[in-house]
């Protein structure tokens, strides 16, 4: 008995052995670890292969370009050719047990067939039935099986390799446009403020986190510029026959045109700006047209469709038959999947009209903790960098190290400590962690729903006492009302910490422009950008008031006017505000008269509020019903 379980066992081997190789074949997109791994194995073995020139590299060099894919092309295309050989290869392998789990499946007496199908259908039995192959047959239809199977992982797997980046390219693109609005500004308002172009352009790839795809692709401009001394008309011409997005190509070009021929570059950045700001109206429009018809699809398709359906049903369930598991099939499977893929459609097809996915810049840190050696040297927080540019310890005193050590604890229980102090805070800026506390509770619900008749059938199917299935199917028809209750819990739990965080970030975006305003109209009188927040400290800015009353505690306590910024940028978490802080530091940092970028920046705010408000009310329930009686009232009205 044990050496026919062993030999079952070692017929899987195989399986094994090629799931383990695909392993880390599969994780080369989302591990560093696995794409170096295979990186390492793909150039000595296929690094011969790639092509040196030709239309074929050209072409697929320019595929990577627009992707933004940061190997180079021949190792790229070497591990292509190392992951489709091991597609194939495992293709060929799962082919084989394929070929044979469908052989044994069908492996069934032509009179059990018969007995299970109606009269009418014995004919079927011949046809479903496999006949008795010979060794040779049996080995020619793996062999075909395999072959197969294989082919179609190997050139598959390259196929869609080289695909996806058309697809990543489309993606970049559409995020370069909607970003090109905001990014623009950025640029002509830096260059109003007289920072030499060449430093704006490398100020806005410093800040990829604020402003997205678009300061990606400037970035390669700056690489060429710092790292090879290209000029910076070749450079603005690489980044034109690079980029997936047209709108940038065109804004590049012109761009260097204007540089080239001397012309003032503050103009046509303003011309260039106000283009795209119409554009994006225009975009928005377009926009918002699409959400109210996807709204509608949605109410009828997958709202009204499937209560009418349920409805049907339960009457039919009542009156000639039990339909509660097809009930149950409906509501727990078709409807989620069915709006997970309608969910999934609106995104692909509303991909990047938003914007990029916000990230606050880590330009500033808090302090951190020094570290400190046994004999007393501060190794981090202390360090300093020498001319030779060595990053060398500072030696202090017993007493400076005793007291840098209790620094150094006093951070580490810190966060701790705040979070203990403010968890509402945390969970406002993770709303996942809802599930710390909705979890036990949804669990607890569950335990305390299932009675005893759950646990006599658990019982009964764990001694073998009860069919398996049918102890299965009751076991489900208890606890499938306790568990999507639980589930319930938790997704409220996530859903209200995550509409709190929106609504507040609203407020504060809201109250942007107005502050921005103030602001530019305070400097222009001559006071400086400290006294504008001191001055605006006590004003009525809404929800954005207490920010900025604790920027002027953060400066009165001898902070900078860029790190309180910059920590009100992070207390916040809003893209607005992420931009104009962002502006406002850089240009502090060219010039103390901001009145001209901050009057920039309030129009970008006031523009990204309106777009976000239309969005809103295009969106609000009571909006659309208003639209509706007013287009039927209009409609009556007409002859």
């Amino acid at each position: 008995m044990t050496a026919v379980v062993l030999r079952e066992l070692l017929g899987y081997a195989p399986l094994l052995v090629v799931t383990v190789l695909v392993i880390p074949v599969v994780l080369v997109p989302v591990s560093p670890r696995a794409r170096r791994l295979v990186s390492r194995l793909a150039l000595p073995l296929f690094g011969r292969y790639v092509a040196e020139s030709g239309a074929r590299r050209r072409r697929q060099t320019n595929r990577m370009r627009a992707a933004f894919v940061g190997d180079s092309y021949r190792v790229f295309a070497a591990q292509t050719y190392l992951i489709s050989a091991v597609a194939g290869v495992a293709g060929s392998v799962y082919g084989v047990y394929l070929a044979a789990f469908v052989l044994r499946s069908l492996a069934v007496e032509p009179a059990a067939i018969r007995a299970a199908l109606p009269t009418p259908l014995h004919v079927l039995a011949a046809v479903a039935s496999v006949p008795d192959l010979s060794l040779l047959q049996l080995f020619a239809l793996l062999a075909v099986a395999s072959a197969t199977v294989g082919s179609l992982f190997a050139f598959g797997t390259y196929w869609v390799r080289w695909t996806i980046l058309d697809q990543r390219a489309r993606t970049r693109g559409i995020e370069i446009d909607a970003t090109m609005p905001r990014t623009v500004a950025f640029v002509y308002a830096l260059s109003r403020s007289g920072v030499p172009f060449q430093s704006v352009l490398r100020t806005l790839s410093r800040n990829q986190a604020v402003y997205g795809e678009a300061a990606r692709e400037f970035s390669v401009a700056v690489r060429e510029m710092d790292a090879f001394g290209t000029d910076i008309l070749s450079a603005l011409q690489t980044t034109a026959t690079r980029t997936p997005s047209s709108n940038l190509e065109e804004f590049t070009e012109n761009l260097a045109s204007v540089l080239s021929s001397g012309q003032n570059v503050s103009t046509f950045l303003r011309d260039q700006y106000e283009r795209f700001q119409e554009e994006a109206q225009a975009q928005q429009r377009q926009y918002l047209e699409l959400l109210s018809t996807f709204a509608e699809i949605y109410v009828t398709v997958l709202v009204a469709g499937p209560l009418f359906f349920v409805t049907v049903l339960v009457v039919v369930g009542l009156v000639l038959q039990d339909t509660l598991t097809l009930i149950r099939l409906v509501s727990y499977v078709a409807i989620p999947l069915a709006t997970f893929g309608f969910v999934v459609y609106v995104d692909s097809m509303t991909e990047g009209l938003n914007g990029p996915a916000h990230r606050v810049s880590d330009d500033v840190d808090d302090a951190k903790p020094a570290a400190i050696d046994e004999a007393g040297g501060v190794t981090d927080g202390g360090a300093v960098r020498s001319r030779a540019g060595r990053v060398e310890p500072v030696r202090a005193d017993d007493a400076t190290a005793e007291n840098w050590r209790r620094l150094a604890v006093y951070d580490r229980v810190g966060s701790i400590r705040r979070t203990l102090s403010n968890p509402v805070e945390l969970v406002l800026r993770r709303p996942g962690y809802t599930a710390v506390l909705t979890g036990p509770l949804a669990l607890l619900a569950v335990w305390l729903a299932i009675d005893d008749a759950v646990r006599d059938a658990i019982e009964a199917v764990g001694s073998g006492a009860a069919d398996p299935r049918s102890a299965a199917t009751g076991l489900v028809e208890i606890a499938d009302g306790p568990i999507a209750l639980a589930a319930i819990v938790v997704l409220a739990g996530v859903a209200v910490a995550h509409e709190i965080k929106k609504r507040r970030t609203r407020a504060i975006e809201a109250d942007m422009p107005d502050f921005l305003d103030r602001m530019a109209s305070i400097n222009e009188a001559g006071v400086t950008v400290v006294g504008c927040i001191e001055r605006l400290s006590t004003a009525e800015l809404g929800r954005l008031g207490d920010e900025v009353a604790r920027v002027w505690r953060d400066i009165q306590w001898g902070s900078s006017v860029g790190d309180a910024l910059a920590r009100m940028e992070r207390r916040t978490d809003a893209p607005t505000v992420s931009r104009a802080v962002t502006l406002i530091r850089n240009a502090m940092a060219a010039s103390g008269d901001i009145s001209p970028v901050l009057h920039i920046a309030a129009d970008e705010a006031q523009e990204a509020r309106r777009s976000a408000g239309s969005v809103a009310r295009r969106c609000s329930p009571t909006s659309s019903s208003s639209t509706s009686r007013s287009s039927s009232s209009s409609g009556s009205s007409s002859p």
